[in-house]
């Protein structure tokens, strides 16, 4: 509580000092006092819709992503953009109506703080980071430099659209510790590209119950009642909290990574109908029945005999049909707002996603990286067995900010 002040009044100060701002000022200098909770309440409910739209339009495929990185790589759109635009995205990211920009941009200053601060003394890696690619030909307001001054590059994509390409998948790769390479796929990057907003994320967690190697065997895992493929499938027994939610129709497991301020939640469903339940459990996790699973004061560890697939997944999904579908509006057409930027108009055309995640023994790597650019069951025995050997749903789960750093549905081995 104290450091969440003291950052708080840092924030403030630093809004405060800075020689130009682009957002009207708050009340008596401070921010609104719940802005950053808000801002996370927010960022619950849009992972959970944007987890539920990309399963609509990706049915029957394994997912990952981190909504994390892609309600950051909106939230640089939104503080960018101005009229409907500006409307659009503040409804989309769930922000709430009676917080001015200047409040969500305070919140966001002090989440960067907070990732920072936690970063020094954590035992688990994460990071997160934001770029505002814009053509140095372009005028941009003063505030935007002051208000953004880590974020903010020039880059000549008139003259060097494919040096700007590199230089830009370069920083990804190197931001996410070369886990996602070639975000920016050639052409996507031309000489009519004025703006492109990223965001890079990465964590690298330890299980605080390590899964032994030698007990890592070759099993059966259902697809479906109807086809199976072998995967390398984990074992542990150890303490783990574990319930059965009747509202998700699905077991839960916690697996804890060293820290106890991330983990991974499993929600699994029955498997005999596993892609009906699936489907089931996806519709009615939204931030409510989240909230009652990670607050649950009921939800006392037990010995629980777990079965884990080891596996990798690297995902590439086109954002833009799948924020269309949850009401981005004008965002990525040419009737977009950016006045905020600049006076010169700019839109955006695309937005991709690439995440990739490797689960195994020791723990788990994962990164995204999100680009906006413009161009043209029953109850088990004990101890209890938490067996995932069908389709089951992930949330990596950060505590102190209540942040859903990345999410996926597990629905098959390679």
């Amino acid at each position: 509580m104290k450091i969440t002040f003291v950052l708080a009044v840092v924030v403030a100060v630093f809004l405060k000092e800075s020689n130009q701002q682009c957002f009207p000022p708050f009340a008596g200098n401070q921010p609104n006092k719940n802005a950053h909770a808000n801002l996370y309440a927010g960022q619950q409910e849009f992972s959970l819709a944007l987890l539920n739209a990309i399963n609509k339009l990706m049915p029957n495929e394994n997912l990952f992503f981190s909504p994390y990185s892609t309600y950051h790589a909106l939230l640089i759109a939104y503080f960018l953009s101005g009229g409907q635009t500006e409307t659009y995205l503040k409804k989309v990211l769930r922000l709430k109506d009676d917080l001015e920009k200047s409040d969500n941009y305070a919140a966001y200053k002090l989440d960067r703080i907070m990732t920072q601060v936690l970063a020094k003394s954590a035992p688990y890696e994460f990071t997160n980071a934001n770029k505002i690619y814009v053509e140095e030909e372009v005028p941009i307001r003063d505030c935007v430099a002051n208000d953004f001054p880590d974020e903010l590059e020039r880059r000549s994509f008139k003259t060097n659209p494919e040096g700007a390409r590199l230089y830009i998948n370069n920083w990804v790769e190197n931001t996410t510790h070369h886990m996602i390479k070639d975000l920016l796929p050639p052409g996507t990057i031309d000489q009519s590209t004025n703006l492109v907003l990223v965001n890079a994320a990465y964590f690298k967690g330890v299980w605080e119950n390590k899964f032994p190697p030698e007990a890592t065997k070759q099993e059966v895992f259902y697809v479906s009642p109807t086809k199976q493929i072998m995967v390398d499938m984990m074992h542990v027994e150890g303490s783990f909290k574990h319930d059965i939610s009747e509202s998700l129709g699905a077991h839960i497991l916690e697996l804890p990574y060293e820290g106890d301020n991330v983990k991974m939640l499993i929600f699994l469903p029955p498997w005999s109908d596993a892609e009906d339940s699936i489907e089931t459990t996806l519709k009615n996790l939204n931030a409510e029945t989240l909230k009652k699973v990670v607050d649950n004061n009921d939800w006392i560890p037990k010995t629980v005999q777990v079965a884990l697939p080891k596996f990798s997944l690297e995902t590439m999904i086109e954002l833009t049909p799948v924020l269309e579908y949850m009401g981005i509006g004008d965002v990525f057409q040419s009737t977009s707002n950016f006045s905020t930027l600049s006076d010169k108009k700019l839109s955006l055309g695309e937005a991709l996603h690439k995440a990739k995640i490797e689960v195994n023994e020791q723990g788990t790597k994962a990164a995204a990286a999100t680009v906006l650019f413009s161009f043209r069951s029953s109850r088990p025995a004990e101890p209890a067995q938490f067996i995932c050997n069908h389709p089951f749903i992930y949330v990596i789960y950060e505590k102190a900010q209540n942040a859903i750093l990345f999410t996926g549905v597990f629905r098959r081995p390679h």
